[in-house]
């Protein structure tokens, strides 16, 4: 979503809602039960209501409108009762009008002023989700991608997932993680990996010392001490399809191991699973890298545990790979896009929760290099 679509979003629709006819509506009320009871009763007095109705939906000028047309109501309807027009009854419900109009603009100037805002700050936030999670390249070299991720708190676009896919003198790299934790701890490491993930994979040829130097920006950039979580650690998936293409190679630090989808159905790769990443100081010796055959006509996907921990009514689980299996099975020429999508849509069905979770999910195959 761009800067644009957010003010679009957040800008009053063309189409109005039922609460936004509602000042006319009690105004059009008013008058009609004035013109059935013909001034044998006041009912202008209702009247006092339309303002506050319309700031909750118009801006400043059209809520002192409002107020300045039910004014003008309430004095017409009060001159058609002879002696009434400047009876203290009547004053009264003039002033109260005038009262609450003037406290309706303000209330109408200060829900404006709160739009402004909410759409600067939600263009920050996205600009701040681009630069951190940029949108899955389609191609980079033999490796054809697709993905998607949504932040599991409502009214947020960063979460603790992460992911990345990037062209290195080594192959096509990838990483995918998710933070332990929420909030803006979870977001400061989000950005500590990526960024050291982002020069440090274009520069160690091992996979595994790629693994270890993001464990070693956890350690330097990731919140400590008092205001730090003290069990903070990321799962990750560190990945890597050489340049001659045929397979792909894999560093596991704690993260649900890929899946691979076919023609045959769908399969869980088997890796050796170390410690997530800011917990590698318990294990000094390293991690393995485990290495995978991938055909053109196979599909590996990558999910963090938003997907598969998803929850039906009955508290099951999103059986992620029975489910890719009974889809694509005999298919193939499979698109990385059709996987994401059926993944997102068809995790959205199974649950039946509004989870507040944070999903990702990465689908890459290989095909034939791109041409110089």
């Amino acid at each position: 979503m761009t800067g644009q679509s957010l003010r679009s979003e957040l800008r009053p629709p063309s189409v109005r809602g039922w609460v936004w006819w509602l000042p006319l509506a009690a105004v059009v009320v008013d008058v009609a039960a004035e013109l059935i009871v013909r001034g044998r009763e006041p009912v202008s007095f209702m009247l006092i209501a339309v303002p506050p109705l319309a700031a909750a939906t118009r801006g400043p000028r059209g809520t002192a409108l409002s107020a300045v047309v039910c004014l003008g109501l309430q004095m017409w309807m009060a001159a058609r009762r002879p002696g009434h027009f400047d009876e203290q009854h009547h004053v009264a419900v003039y002033v109260a009008t005038t009262l609450i109009g003037i406290a309706g603009v303000a209330l109408a100037w200060q829900r404006e002023r709160t739009r402004q805002h909410l759409i600067r700050a939600n263009s920050v936030a996205e600009a701040m989700q681009r630069v951190l999670l940029r949108p899955v390249p389609r191609r980079l070299g033999p490796v054809h991608a697709a993905g998607f991720y949504e932040a599991g708190e409502g009214g947020t676009l960063v979460g603790g997932d992460l992911y990345d896919v990037c062209e290195t003198p080594f192959g096509v790299r990838v990483i995918i993680g998710d933070v332990r934790g929420k909030g803006l701890d979870a977001v400061q490491t989000v950005a500590a990996v990526l960024g050291s993930f982002r020069v440090s994979a274009h520069e160690w040829q091992s996979l595994s010392g790629l693994a270890e130097r993001l464990e070693f920006s956890i350690a330097r950039n990731s919140p400590a001490g008092d205001d730090g979580d003290p069990e903070l650690f990321v799962t990750a998936l560190v990945l890597e399809f050489p340049p001659d293409g045929g397979e792909v190679r894999i560093v596991d630090r704690g993260h649900p191991a890929p899946l691979v989808v076919g023609p045959q159905g769908a399969r869980r790769l088997v890796t050796v699973p170390g410690l997530p990443l800011g917990l590698g100081k318990l294990a000094p010796d390293g991690c393995d890298t485990t290495v995978h055959p991938l055909g053109p006509s196979e599909v590996l996907v990558l999910h963090t545990d938003g997907v598969s921990e998803a929850r039906d009514a009955d508290g099951v689980f999103y059986p992620v790979l029975q489910r890719l299996g009974e889809r694509f099975r005999g298919e193939r020429a499979l698109d990385p896009e059709a996987v994401v999508s059926f993944v997102r849509t068809d995790a959205e069905r199974w649950s039946a929760r509004s989870d507040n979770d944070d999903r990702a999910v990465l689908a890459l195959t290989l095909g034939a290099a791109a041409p110089p």
